[in-house]
C-alpha cells in the first residue's frame, strides 16, 4: 500500500469514527500481507480485533478473486465471535495502477438496536390485526369534526343544502352525540344559518320521524 493511500484511508477511518461513535469500527486491512493485513483500526472493541491481526472474510476473498475490478460489499450484517451484529460495509481501494491494494471496512454494532427492535414491535403488536392508527382529538374538536362528516355524509355545501339536506345533516349530529358538547347548538345553528329555534324544530322532526318509522 502506499504511503500518501494510507494516510489518506487513515484520516478517513478517524473522521468515520469519531462522527458514529464508539459502535463504530472502522479497519484497514493491507491485502499483500494475509496473516497480519490489519494495519489500522478505529474502536477494535466492536469486534475485538487489534493491529496486527490476520484478513477477514473479504480479504480472503480478494485475494482468492481474479476478479480485477471486484464490487463493494455494502450494508450486510456480520457477527462476532462473541455474538455482537454488525452492520458493515467494505470498500476495495485501488493504487494509482488500478491494483487493489486494501480493504476500508466499517462495521457499526447495531446488536442494541436490533434489540430495542425487538421491544418496539412487541409493544406495537395489536394482534395481527393490521390497522391505522386512530385519529386523537380534543373535546373542544369533536363538535367541528362532526360538523364536518355531516356535511360529508349531504354531500353538498351548506350554501346550496335544501331543508331537507340540513334536516339530514342535523339528524347524523343529533344520533352521533353532538349535542351533548356544551353550547353546541349555538354553533351548529349559525354554521348552518338557522336560528335556535329552527334547529330544534328539525331535531324534534327528525325524532317524529323516527318514532313514525318504529311505530
Amino acid at each position: 500500500m502506499e504511503s500518501k493511500q494510507f494516510d489518506l484511508l487513515r484520516q478517513m477511518a478517524d473522521g468515520i469514527a469519531a462522527q458514529f461513535g464508539q459502535h463504530c469500527e472502522v479497519v484497514i486491512h493491507d491485502v499483500t500481507v494475509m496473516n497480519h493485513s490489519i494495519v489500522y483500526i478505529v474502536n477494535g472493541h466492536v469486534s475485538g480485533r487489534k493491529v496486527g491481526d490476520g484478513a477477514s472474510r473479504v480479504v480472503i476473498e480478494q485475494a482468492l478473486c481474479t476478479d480485477a475490478q471486484p464490487r463493494d460489499e455494502l450494508c450486510y450484517l456480520t457477527r462476532t465471535p462473541d455474538g455482537k451484529i454488525l452492520k458493515s460495509s467494505s470498500l476495495y481501494i485501488r493504487n494509482s495502477r488500478g491494483t487493489v491494494t486494501a480493504v476500508f471496512s466499517i462495521n457499526y454494532d447495531v446488536t442494541g438496536l436490533m434489540m430495542l427492535r425487538r421491544e418496539v414491535d412487541e409493544a406495537l403488536d395489536v394482534g395481527g390485526k393490521k390497522r391505522e392508527p386512530e385519529k386523537i382529538i380534543n373535546v373542544n374538536d369533536v363538535l367541528d369534526e362532526l360538523i364536518e362528516q355531516s356535511v360529508e355524509l349531504v354531500g353538498k355545501p351548506v350554501s346550496v343544502m335544501t331543508k331537507e339536506d340540513k334536516i339530514r345533516a342535523i339528524r347524523f349530529l343529533n344520533q352521533s352525540g353532538a349535542f351533548l358538547v356544551t353550547k353546541s347548538g349555538d354553533k351548529v345553528a349559525k354554521y348552518f344559518g338557522i336560528s335556535k329555534y329552527t334547529l330544534y324544530a328539525y331535531i324534534d322532526a327528525n325524532k317524529k320521524q323516527e318514532e313514525k318509522k318504529n311505530g
